[in-house]
């Protein structure tokens, strides 16, 4: 089977490394090392790959991959506990079995046995719960394949169908129309905020053109945003929908919804597919993202107003910008080069998109 792509929330991931214990304790790491072991398996895997990420590890063993969330607590989430753990893995399972049915497989405990021993689904007292999924070939996450120009206008029509049918089968979310400019106001104010933190060296000029054309928008045209409302276009809907996440099939699953938060996930879908075309453009697929952007709008009868779309759009990339600049004060020193400049590819992306705004 070809390798096999994780599943985790953040752009940056390590390979065992050694500092992971920081983010837990004792027994947690040790509960890290008895999953890196092929032989604590069913099926015997030759080997165990493991993956690591600011909030789990995911182990990839054989056929499958197993999730492990670590005993962190956020402001935006708490994993400090089993129960909460046991609660997140549940919502993980229930809420992607929505756009990948055939990956999401249950979830396993991790439980103590006899002489103080750790087992996989064993009988004893769960004391970690893992999220058991099906591996996916990393050659057809779409990432990948646009690297290796290996996408095909089919498999983007199929992966546009999943999403339409899977939109239009939400309910629409009972939001209050100035409820919802102002929390895009406040995801606005946000963003300007840490981008313009003393340690990234930002020039404020850089900065504040992109915020106010996004900020007059909200202001000056508030029924472009009430007629989304208006129209029950506002769902709850996957939450972190990036080329990573898209698996080309056959047939197409989307993977690692944003499980923590339910706020996060209820969107307008042009903000989540103009999240997604971004993500290509700033990939040097722009050709990628038009095609998805526009058979969406064949497909789902709903052809927005540009003006929207890059408002979403430029907004998303400020937000990517603000993450990759929050990479830089929480990894290595020599990490720093490589975030500042995907930082700056997406400020870049968030200029031109406003550009459109005026």
């Amino acid at each position: 089977m070809a390798k096999a792509r994780s599943i985790g929330k953040t752009q940056g991931r390590t390979r065992d490394n050694a500092d992971s214990t920081r983010n837990g304790d004792d027994a947690t790491a040790r509960k890290a090392a008895f999953l890196s072991q092929p032989a604590n398996y069913a099926e015997a895997p030759a080997t165990v790959e493991r993956i690591e990420t600011h909030m789990s590890w995911v182990f990839l063993a054989g056929n499958h991959a197993y999730k492990l969330k670590k005993a962190v607590h956020y402001p935006y989430l708490d994993f400090s506990s089993v129960t909460a753990r046991r609660h997140d893995c549940l919502e993980e399972l229930r809420l992607n079995q929505r756009l990948a049915p055939s990956v999401y497989l249950g979830i396993v405990p991790l439980t103590r046995e006899a002489g103080d021993r750790l087992a996989l689904g064993g009988d004893g007292e769960p004391v970690d719960w893992l999220v058991r999924m099906r591996r996916l070939s990393r050659a057809r996450m779409l990432d990948n394949a646009m690297a290796a120009g290996a996408v095909q206008d089919a498999e983007l029509d199929a992966v546009v169908r999943l999403l339409v049918d899977f939109y239009r089968d939400q309910p629409p979310e009972p939001v209050v129309s100035e409820v919802y400019r102002r929390t895009l106001e406040h995801d606005v104010r946000s963003n300007r905020q840490v981008l313009l933190e003393p340690q990234y060296g930002l020039a404020r000029g850089a900065i504040e053109p992109i915020i106010r054309a996004q900020l007059d928008l909200l202001h000056t045209t508030p029924q472009l945003f009430d007629d989304r409302v208006a129209a029950g276009r506002i769902v709850e809907g996957h939450g972190d929908l990036r080329p990573g996440h898209v698996f080309l099939g056959p047939p197409p699953q989307i993977i690692d919804c944003l499980e923590f938060n339910r706020a996060l996930r209820v969107v307008d879908p042009l903000d989540e597919l103009g999240y997604l075309a971004m993500e290509c453009r700033v990939r040097d697929r722009e050709t990628v993202g038009n095609r998805l952007l526009a058979r969406y709008a064949e497909l789902s009868g709903d052809p927005a107003p540009p003006t929207l779309l890059a408002l979403y759009q430029s907004r998303r990339a400020c937000l990517r910008a603000r993450l990759c600049l929050r990479h830089i004060t929480s990894t290595e020193a020599s990490t720093d080069a490589a975030w500042r400049d995907r930082a700056g590819a997406y400020l870049g992306l968030s200029r031109n998109y406003a550009s459109a705004l005026g």
